[in-house]
């Protein structure tokens, strides 16, 4: 995960894809000195996606490497694992503080505790750890000051 994020920043500028959402574009700028924006706008008919419209909105960037796969997936993952993510369920999170640490909680089961199929995790990976953690080493875990 660290490396996605480090292979995104290359010669010093940040490079982002999304979607339509405008925000990104004048958000962006603010926190990033030089950043390259592309958005992938999915063309929908009847709501089914029937094309993608690809945008270079900030920097030299190839339309080709224009895409948002990973992030939507990710994002289906979250929904699916952390119900206070769903809206109209009973779990949906009303206290932002909640929604954060169930989050937090997921993100590190994610990266610490579910391997990937070449039985190892993404912090195994990024050699942040050397094991597959359990709930029990997670809860007696003190980090050191």
């Amino acid at each position: 995960m660290l490396t996605q994020v480090s292979n995104s920043v290359t010669e010093g500028v940040f490079t982002v894809y999304s979607d339509g959402n405008d925000d990104y574009y004048y958000t962006l700028t603010d926190y990033f000195q030089e950043v390259r924006y592309g958005q992938m706008v999915k063309i929908r008919e009847k709501g089914r996606v029937v094309d993608k419209e690809i945008r270079v909105l900030i920097g030299d960037i190839d339309p080709k490497q224009v895409e948002t796969y990973n992030v939507e997936n990710f994002n289906s993952i979250l929904r699916g694992r952390v119900g206070r993510l769903v809206r109209k369920t009973k779990t949906f999170s009303k206290i932002p503080e909640m929604l954060h640490n169930a989050v937090a909680l997921f993100q590190f089961y994610w990266n610490f505790m579910d391997p990937l199929p070449c039985k190892q995790t993404p912090a195994m990976l990024e050699e942040i750890t050397t094991d597959v953690w359990t709930w029990e080493q997670f809860i007696s875990y003190h980090h050191a000051d």
